[in-house]
């Protein structure tokens, strides 16, 4: 337009489309589901090698020695390391305690643990030549439960432990321990009109990501290594990586590459430090992709759990107590267990007003497989137990299950166990009363189809194992609480760099951060937010990658928040800079550039009115602006170590299901009909996204409840189902309907008053199954998951 011409006024068809609150497709959806999108496991360089670990057979013993001499000799093979060819004085790494090795040293601590690498030209050679390194080893006594690890002269995990937790352990077996202590949790107990006790346990799940852990490092000319590997969290991984290879941060150049799902197990290393140590030893570029049975041992898993809780009620139904102790199996090696132990003790008590509360929550050090971060991470497993203990509060009091929890439901303003006050919107009696309110799927749907029933319907569908006979329907109910954001005084922060220029005769940004991409649908929600606080159509996503600052990890239901919040803090920024230019060349030329409120919209100026005072094309001409950034949420603080008092959490998300099963009683087999949701997710930046979010956490809690865990052996500590063959995941087959009411009740410190999402569905829908699966039973299932003979008694 001509700047000294008469303004004009913006009109709905130049409004920037494709901006918060829409459901924009995502960039990369139609490649993922053609298969022509390229992961991790995809990349291939030139004159590559292949890398192979070798992992210990055993869950606890000795080295005694080790021999590599055949494997060396083999044709094809580069490079055979252990322990001792490590470059550096630092051979160990961690998330929060570097009490991980990089191989083995002297004792392995669990089942699949590294021992020593392989570089070949053909992934074969180097199985091969790993499967001829000899090993000898001295069994020691297996670690495998609190019993165990805390008897008189158990043997200690990790001798001479000097991280920040042993001085408030009362054993060196307990990785960290959290108690949470308010009121009289004695005296309430006195006041109870019902007491209700149960000991639950939660099985040890899979993340089960399809992309299996892979990467490729390239050792560069200036000695440095270059990695492109599937993470959750670019920046940690270079925090430990380094000091590993004996290198500044500078000469680790990493970028992510295409991320096959995570869930919390790409948070730890698996085989970046491995690919970058035969690079540099061989000086050809090394790439090396798990096959499922490695994935299994290659990355941490969800902690089980052993959990005692203690309600009490008045004859009205009002919560008078809660009593629990939760311990959590970390593993040989501590990974995120910490802060699964503070969330375990901060969330324990639910969404519930309670006012007196004693909790414990420990983790272990045990010789079964290393647990960390999973979706949900701590709290899943609390929601488990509370839950089965509303079920039963309420069967004893006689009242419906739904008005108990709604009697006793926290709200905005409630005051947590941890003396930290609820500051937005937490709608639980609201989320109960619409899940509860969502129409009934039609009872014995089979029969009304006639010859036309879909056998599909039923417990064990196409096993065709029942045509109806001794199938009985329950409904179950239940709602969680879920932090968002890194805790306890974290400082959860993440970078922005956005740059705007013109290009073509239009004005483009480009937005550059760390953040993995891991499914979530962060570049989908970033190019979003840069045409809403930009007003331009064409956003370019730049490859994630460490020459920006860091984005923290994809994880704990962060990424929109805070690497959202970034992204919009550096657009505003931008915007705030061309507003700035375009003063000082057009300002002359109409009051409103000094007067208005001003905005940009559809590629142009405009004032608050929609009135258009010139083309973000001109204002900008040859010039770029590029803004790198920090944003940070409101600072949290750490648990007392005594009483657990203190603003933890930034953010809670609550989402509440109801489950309708089907059960054959016969044969035990389950067929869960439906599993509703109601959500309440503060903005919907993305309304398909969060709707695909919730209805993938649903399926993920649904697993936990009725198939999915990793059975370790209690006398040897081994892994005894590491395969999709023998550990049993959801399929579209096993998937019910999932309607979804989703609230927006703005969080007024979060931008846009969004609500972390991808968590909540995770932790209510697996204590709602196993409800359902207890109304058709009349059992008390106090473990997941749930297996046939726990409903046939056989």
């Amino acid at each position: 337009m001509g700047v000294t011409g008469s303004p004009t006024n913006i009109n709905q068809g130049t409004r920037t489309k494709g901006g918060i609150g829409e459901s924009t497709l995502r960039p990369d959806g139609i490649l993922k589901v053609t298969g022509e999108f390229a992961y991790s496991s995809d990349m291939w360089h030139e004159d590559m090698l292949w890398g192979h670990t070798l992992r210990s057979t055993v869950a606890h013993a000795e080295i005694v020695s080790i021999d590599v001499s055949e494997a060396l000799a083999t044709s094809g093979v580069y490079a055979v390391l252990t322990y001792d060819d490590l470059p550096a004085a630092m051979k160990n790494y961690g998330l929060e305690i570097q009490d991980t090795p990089v191989l083995a040293h002297g004792r392995v601590r669990h089942h699949g643990e590294p021992v020593a690498l392989v570089a070949a030209d053909h992934p074969e050679t180097a199985r091969r030549a790993a499967a001829k390194i000899r090993i000898d080893y001295r069994e020691l006594p297996v670690v495998t439960d609190e019993a165990s690890a805390t008897a008189p002269g158990a043997p200690l995990i990790h001798e001479g432990r000097d991280d920040h937790h042993i001085g408030h352990v009362p054993h060196p077996n307990i990785v960290h321990r959290q108690p949470i202590v308010r009121g009289d949790a004695a005296a309430a107990e006195a006041r109870a009109d019902v007491i209700v006790k149960g000991d639950y346990y939660f099985g040890m799940q899979d993340q089960a990501f399809l992309g299996p852990e892979s990467g490729l490092a390239v050792p560069a000319e200036d000695g440095g290594v270059d990695l492109y590997v599937a993470t959750q969290w670019l920046h940690s991984d270079l925090r430990q990586i380094a000091p590993v290879l004996g290198l500044p941060e500078d000469k680790v150049r990493m970028t992510l590459s295409g991320v096959g799902g995570a869930f919390g197990g790409r948070e730890d290393l698996s085989m970046q430090i491995h690919a970058c140590l035969l690079a540099l030893r061989t000086g050809k570029p090394v790439k090396i992709v798990y096959n499922r049975f490695e994935s299994f041992f290659g990355h941490v898993h969800r902690h089980p759990a052993r959990l005692h809780y203690e309600h009490g009620a008045t004859r009205d139904g009002k919560l008078t107590h809660m009593k629990c102790r939760i311990v959590l199996d970390g593993g040989a090696y501590a990974s995120a267990s910490p802060a699964v132990v503070g969330n375990a003790s901060s969330l324990a008590v639910g969404p519930y007003v309670v006012d007196d509360v004693d909790i414990e929550a420990i983790a272990l050090y045990t010789n079964n497989p290393p647990c960390g971060a999973m979706r949900g991470f701590g709290a899943v497993q609390a929601c488990f137990a509370y839950e089965a203990q509303m079920d039963k509060l309420a069967a004893e009091l006689d009242m419906d299950p739904v008005e108990f929890r709604q009697l006793n439901a926290m709200e905005q303003g409630t005051l947590l166990p941890t003396g930290q006050v609820v500051d937005s919107p937490a709608p639980v009696a609201e989320l109960l009363r619409r899940v509860k309110a969502m129409p009934m799927p039609p009872e014995r749907q089979w029969e009304s189809a006639g010859e036309h029933a879909d056998v599909r319907a039923l417990p064990g569908g196409l096993s065709n194992t029942t045509h109806g006979e001794g199938v009985v329907r329950g409904v179950g109910y239940a709602v969680g609480l879920k932090n968002v954001g890194f805790s306890e005084g974290f400082d959860d922060y993440s970078t922005a760099r956005v740059r705007m220029e013109v290009i073509g005769g239009e004005p483009v940004a480009t937005v550059h951060t760390a953040m993995a991409e891991v499914g979530q649908g962060g570049v989908t929600v970033h190019a979003q937010i840069a045409r809403t606080e930009l007003g331009v159509a064409q956003v370019t996503i730049h490859p994630a990658d460490t020459r920006v600052g860091s984005a923290g990890s994809t994880s704990a239901s962060r990424q929109t928040y805070v690497t959202g919040g970034a992204v919009k803090n550096s657009c505003e920024a931008v915007r705030e800079q061309v507003l700035e230019l375009g003063r000082r060349k057009f300002g002359t030329y109409h009051p409103a550039w000094a007067t208005a409120e001003l905005l940009l919209e559809g590629g142009k100026v405009v004032t608050d009115g929609g009135e258009v005072l010139a083309d973000v094309a001109d204002v900008l001409e040859d010039e770029a602006i590029d803004i790198e950034l920090e944003w940070r949420h409101r600072p949290t603080e750490p648990f007392d170590l005594r009483t657990g008092q203190g603003n933890g959490h930034v953010q809670y998300s609550f989402a509440a299901h109801r489950a309708v099963v089907e059960v054959d009683t016969e044969l035990g087999l389950v067929k869960v009909i439906e599993l509703a949701c109601a959500q309440d997710v503060g903005k919907a930046l993305n309304p398909l996204s969060v709707v695909g979010q919730i209805q993938g956490g649903t399926i993920q809690g649904m697993g936990i409840a009725v198939m999915e865990e990793i059975i370790v052996d209690p006398v040897t500590a081994k892994v005894r189902n590491p395969s999709f063959t023998d550990y049993l995941l959801p399929t579209i087959l096993d998937t019910p309907t999932i309607p979804v009411d989703v609230l927006e009740l703005a969080d007024d410190h979060a931008p846009y008053g969004l609500r972390g999402i991808g968590e909540a569905p995770t932790l209510s829908s697996t204590p709602a199954v196993l409800a359902a699966i207890r109304n058709a039973t009349g059992l008390e299932l106090d473990r997941t998951p749930v297996r046939p003979e726990h409903l046939t008694g056989v």
